[in-house]
């Protein structure tokens, strides 16, 4: 790969992904959650750069993801050597600075310009304008990180980001998960790649060629529906020439943990709600000695929203609207296997439960194990989680489930929300890390940004127990 200096050295399997891709006008990473495909992406644009080849590179990934390449990814994984100018899109920023930053990005130099935008972003006009004249201004490289957010024809963000594939000489696209509910989902993904590689003219004539329809009465209407699929074995023969397909029970050489973050936004609600608790909170504190319960309750409040619900005076259960959900079951349709997913409060769990159960449409697909689980289903439910296939997702609480029991099925496992005891934290993570675990072990955390919760997380992966080490002074330098 023409002595290309690594900043990071790959895993075999990365290795690979880039010598079949680093020269290729389009390709596709079906790379499994926790195998590096942000890695891979990073080094083979940076291999065109170094040969001359771009100048620019548009990355597009989802709202939970998208910072993590800025923050975490490139500065990582791309080498020091490499002259850079980077810009993380803010849809919300109208501001004079970040106006400022924007611009850097059309300077005339020998710099390697990196634009990273949201795919939310890609629904309006203005966005889609802006991701042009970055275009226009550049050889680039055009990347979507989770292309299953583009599955969707009709989808306006689609429609938009296919009507400029051609302004980049190479794209790329990356995914845990390219199938997440139908074949179907494949069509726009590769119509970004090229229009010619599924040799089809359509997505109808796709659809007509792979998936099998029934026509049904609505009222005085007929429509036509998928009921099946078939010709899988051409497709998948289609798609192999331009994409690599790595799942992480394979790749043996992978550390035997890692650690990933998911980030989310307040809903206007939450930041409502969260704000208002905030300023109470802060005026419980100040002047006051407290002690630590008093603490943790307010840090407790806080934590709630930004899981979507608080406790009211009275002792109900308020809901509020929020992106956790939606955010676990992206999660989950990028991971190939077993899940095991921990949450502080009981009320996630029912919530987990439901989504899962509405999603998949089955009820034998998850079991639970929290306070609420009766004694006697309790064994029951870790053994059909790991011996039955049919059972793929494990919710509980790590106050409950968090201790003593084996999860060795799973090696994903997902904090929805956390809570403030560093043992728990450690003895639940240890669940999926026994005798028996076969398989690199991926750990992710979704967190609400600028919240408690970011610190809550912070200091766990730190090894803080809070609910020791925190006081009343120290509460508000979190809040």
């Amino acid at each position: 790969m023409l002595n290309y200096k690594f900043k990071t050295e790959p895993y075999a399997h990365q290795r690979k992904a880039l010598e079949r891709s680093w020269d290729r006008e389009y390709f596709a990473y079906f790379m499994e959650m926790g195998t590096g495909k942000s890695k891979v992406l990073i080094d083979n644009a940076a291999m065109l750069y170094n040969q001359g080849k771009i100048n620019g590179l548009l990355l597009i990934a989802p709202k939970g993801v998208y910072k993590n390449w800025y923050e975490d990814q490139i500065p990582v994984h791309l080498p020091d050597y490499i002259n850079k100018k980077i810009v993380l899109w803010k849809s919300s920023d109208k501001t004079h600075e970040q106006t400022k930053k924007l611009n850097t990005l059309f300077q005339t130099g020998t710099e390697f310009h990196i634009l990273i935008m949201n795919v939310e972003a890609f629904s309006y006009d203005f966005g889609k304008e802006f991701a042009r004249r970055f275009l226009d201004s550049h050889n680039a490289m055009m990347a979507i990180d989770e292309s299953t957010s583009i599955k969707t024809p009709t989808a306006n963000r689609t429609k938009n980001i296919l009507k400029l594939k051609n302004l980049a000489k190479y794209r790329r696209i990356l995914t845990g998960s390219p199938v997440t509910n139908s074949p179907l989902d494949l069509y726009s993904q590769c119509e970004f790649l090229g229009s010619w590689l599924l040799k089809t003219d359509s997505y109808y004539d796709f659809r007509a060629r792979y998936s099998v329809m029934k026509s049904i009465n609505l009222g005085s209407r007929s429509v036509n529906v998928v009921v099946g699929h078939r010709n899988l074995g051409e497709l998948s023969s289609l798609i192999e020439p331009f994409s690599m397909r790595v799942l992480k029970d394979d790749c043996l050489d992978l550390p035997p943990k890692t650690f990933m973050k998911r980030q989310i936004t307040m809903t206007p609600q939450q930041e409502k709600v969260y704000k208002a608790m905030k300023k109470y909170a802060m005026a419980e504190l100040e002047g006051k000695s407290l002690t630590t319960n008093n603490v943790m309750v307010q840090l407790m409040r806080l934590h709630q929203i930004t899981c979507g619900h608080f406790t009211a005076d009275d002792g109900s259960i308020q809901e509020i609207p929020n992106h956790r959900i939606t955010e676990l079951m992206e999660i989950l349709s990028e991971v190939e296997g077993k899940v095991v997913i921990w949450s502080n409060y009981q009320k996630d769990v029912d919530t987990i439960m439901k989504a899962i159960r509405k999603k998949y449409e089955r009820d034998d697909i998850v079991v639970d194990y929290y306070g609420l689980t009766p004694q006697e289903k309790r064994q029951n439910n870790i053994k059909r989680f790991q011996e039955d296939d049919k059972c793929r997702f494990f919710v509980g609480t790590t106050q409950t489930g968090g201790y003593g029991i084996t999860l060795t099925a799973a090696s994903t496992m997902v904090y929805f929300s956390n809570g403030y005891d560093l043992e728990k934290r450690l003895q639940s993570e240890a669940r999926i890390d026994r005798i028996g675990q076969e398989y690199p072990m991926t750990y992710i955390d979704i967190i609400t940004e600028e919240t408690v919760d970011t610190k809550i997380v912070k200091a766990l992966r730190s090894k803080v127990n809070i609910a020791t080490e925190i006081m009343g002074e120290d509460l508000k330098t979190w809040i």
